[in-house]
């Protein structure tokens, strides 16, 4: 076998020289070394070139003035509200930064940083060689303190070989532009320590009671130990850590002169003693309005977030402060909430206040107990059931512009729709047979609303519902859509902006936190201070939707919530537990408004079960929630008086007017008649009396 192959593999062979000489051949006589060496230099160039635009064109300059400047929260009123995270600590300049600090992270992250031009070919070398050991996977490592810098102030903490490169050239730039002194006393400032704390000076507060100025030789090695890992190294959680790294750090400084052998064994003898006499800021004064800001700017205007937090940056709100705190008061009032479930759990809860006119949200509370920065939020990002708060939307705004008024007679019978006979019920398994339709509104009653969307359409219904901004699962699209038992669901955001519709006329204004963001520089990189409106229905349809929306809370059934002394429209919603639980309910709304405000106000538990959910009947629990929200908030608005009044009254005053004119009608025709009955009579004596003559 091998005899017969081996023509083959030689036939194979010979052919192979014949390529590789012709390949060898055209190699030289094209030069192609040569070109392939010029290319690569080509590819080095243009790699460079794009890299130094990129790193002169980056406002290395504005390093400085950020790292001071905390990104500012301003209100409605131009008015400073606080800062984003206060991740930036106290500055100080280097010289209240003690010497042992310095010589400490000197020794450990860069001993020839006053002598590199922002890099160090020895780190790059340690990092090439990491690549190798690691198969390619870049592991950190070989950053000078400029490049750390450059780092932490205007790139990402990605580990790719493209923001190393971007870091590199970063960093010769940092150099030009700022002294080594400066460059050490940013890196100092911006570094993270642990437990909150960013800067040197506020982590000396924090772990040893004492400015940055008077930490010794063996505080100053703690302070560099947090540096490779603060969570591992702080020694108010890992004291251990903190100091075996104290001693190594020490004797990194006797290495590179810092220190004597003699201070060094002095130094590791030091028993440390952590000594907090930090004060945090409240610079995150409002933390759940804060958290929807960061949000809209990522999420809305493109923004990133580490910019945001390092850019120093004015971003002017809608917030009304005295709002916010009435607000975050009202949630504080835990006698005014259902008893915690068995298990402990919290009734939940969130609420939103949006000014109708121009739909800048001036406050939001989204929950109760332990708040988690940046974390799930139940006002723009939670979805629930709606119940009877969708059927304004849903029913009665369509069908307004549909001809119908606000006294149209509406059936209230139990019957079944369609093909899989859906038969809405009633609360309370009561029906009158027929029921004006401001009533239906303000009792809630099923029957009449399941019944009037069948009349205006579904697709009627559809459209309005998203002109209103709410978009409707396919899943739900069918008659139970005026009841709100969806199960896509809204968020409290959401209910409200739709809202504000009927509080401003029929105009829709466009939701929204932020107004205005401007850079350190002055620029203004986001505008919204006119935001859109526009018109989703007539502004005679929004007057009869608000003469309806009165009933709810003066005899309807918002009435225990209505706030004394006050006027407010809006509704109620409430979606009902299975069967098998026992009676309650999972989701309670309250919305209610008026021409200044509109504020949308949700209570459940987190995730439904048999043993979480409220045993309260429709929004019975959520009632003295809102009124006492509503008490605290209306008082800081105009106060400005509706254009309309209750439809009851209406319905009232219009049969009267038909009562009068009935009775007016009726002594008419009596006088008409006695008088032509004495036009007549006199008319046959006049007759008599001349047949006599």
């Amino acid at each position: 076998m091998n005899k017969q192959a081996s023509p083959f593999w030689l036939a194979i062979k010979q052919f192979m020289k014949r390529v590789w000489r012709v390949i060898r051949y055209v190699w030289y006589r094209l030069q192609l070394t040569r070109w392939l060496i010029l290319a690569v230099l080509i590819l080095i160039f243009a790699m460079s070139s794009w890299l130094t635009f990129k790193a002169k064109t980056a406002n290395v300059g504005e390093i400085k003035a950020n790292l001071q400047t905390p990104t500012a929260l301003y209100d409605i009123k131009d008015e400073r509200a606080g800062t984003l995270y206060s991740q930036k600590g106290t500055y100080v300049d280097l010289d209240k930064i003690s010497p042992q600090i310095q010589n400490a992270v000197l020794s450990t992250e860069d001993r020839t940083f006053y002598t590199n031009h922002g890099f160090s070919i020895k780190g790059l070398a340690r990092a090439a060689v990491g690549l190798v050991i690691h198969h390619g996977q870049i592991t950190g490592g070989g950053s000078t303190i400029t490049q750390q810098l450059a780092k932490n102030a205007k790139l990402s903490q990605k580990q790719t070989f493209s923001r190393k490169f971007e870091e590199l050239f970063l960093a010769v730039q940092i150099t030009k532009v700022y002294s080594k002194q400066d460059i050490l006393a940013m890196y100092l400032n911006n570094a993270y320590f642990g437990n909150g704390v960013w800067g040197v000076q506020d982590a000396s507060k924090r772990y040893f009671g004492k400015n940055a100025s008077e930490l010794d030789a063996s505080e100053g090695a703690v302070i560099a130990a947090m540096l490779r890992s603060p969570s591992f190294y702080n020694p108010a959680d890992h004291l251990d850590n903190a100091t075996a790294r104290r001693n190594l750090i020490l004797g990194l400084m006797v290495d590179n002169n810092k220190l004597t052998q003699a201070q060094a064994d002095a130094a590791k003898k030091e028993q440390l003693v952590v000594t907090n006499t930090y004060e945090q800021s409240d610079g995150y004064r409002y933390p759940y309005y804060f958290d929807e800001v960061v949000n809209e700017a990522i999420n809305r205007f493109g923004l990133k977030e580490e910019d945001l937090v390092k850019n120093g940056y004015k971003i002017y709100t809608a917030l009304d402060q005295s709002q916010q705190s009435k607000m975050e008061t009202t949630f504080k009032q835990n006698w005014l909430f259902p008893d915690n479930a068995a298990d402990d759990t919290l009734v939940q809860g969130s609420s939103v206040a949006i000014d109708p006119k121009t739909g800048g949200v001036s406050a939001v509370v989204g929950g109760r107990g332990e708040y988690t920065i940046r974390g799930y939020s139940r006002i723009t990002q939670m979805k629930r059931q709606p119940g009877s708060t969708i059927k304004p939307l849903a029913v009665y705004t369509p069908a307004l512009e549909d001809g119908y008024h606000y006294d149209s007679s509406l059936e209230d019978k139990k019957q079944s729709y369609g093909t899989n006979h859906y038969t809405p019920t009633n609360p309370d398994n009561v029906y009158t047979g027929s029921m004006p339709m401001y009533q239906a509104l303000a009792n809630s009653t099923n029957a009449p609303a399941v019944w009037l969307l069948n009349q205006i359409g579904l697709k009627r219904g559809i459209k309005s519902v998203e002109k209103f901004g709410i978009s409707v699962p396919k899943s739900d699209q069918n008659l139970a859509m005026a009841l709100g038992g969806w199960q896509g669901g809204v968020s409290p955001y959401q209910m409200a902006s739709a809202y504000t519709a009927f509080a401003n006329n029929g105009e829709l204004s466009e939701t929204h936190f932020i107004r205005k963001i401007v850079d350190a520089s002055g620029a203004v990189i986001v505008d919204n201070t006119e935001p859109s409106k526009t018109r989703i229905m007539s502004q005679k349809t929004a007057k009869e939707m608000t003469s309806m929306m009165l009933g709810v809370y003066n005899n309807g059934t918002g009435r225990y919530a209505k706030p004394n002394g006050y006027q407010v429209a809006g509704k109620s919603g409430s979606t009902e537990v299975p069967d098998s639980y026992g009676f309650g309910t999972k989701d309670q709304w309250l919305v209610g408004y008026t021409p200044d405000i509109v504020v949308a106000t949700w209570m459940g538990y987190d995730k439904t079960d048999q043993d979480h959910f409220m045993k309260n009947t429709s929004i019975d629990g959520l009632a003295p929630i809102f009124k006492y929200e509503m008490q605290q908030l209306l008082p800081t608005t105009a106060q400005t008086d509706f254009d309309t009044e209750d439809a009851q009254s209406l319905a009232k005053k219009e049969q009267s007017g038909t009562s009068n004119e009935l009775v007016d009608s009726i002594e008419s025709g009596f006088k008409d008649g006695i008088n032509k009955a004495k036009d007549t009579a006199n008319q046959w004596y006049n007759n008599l009396k001349g047949f006599f003559n």
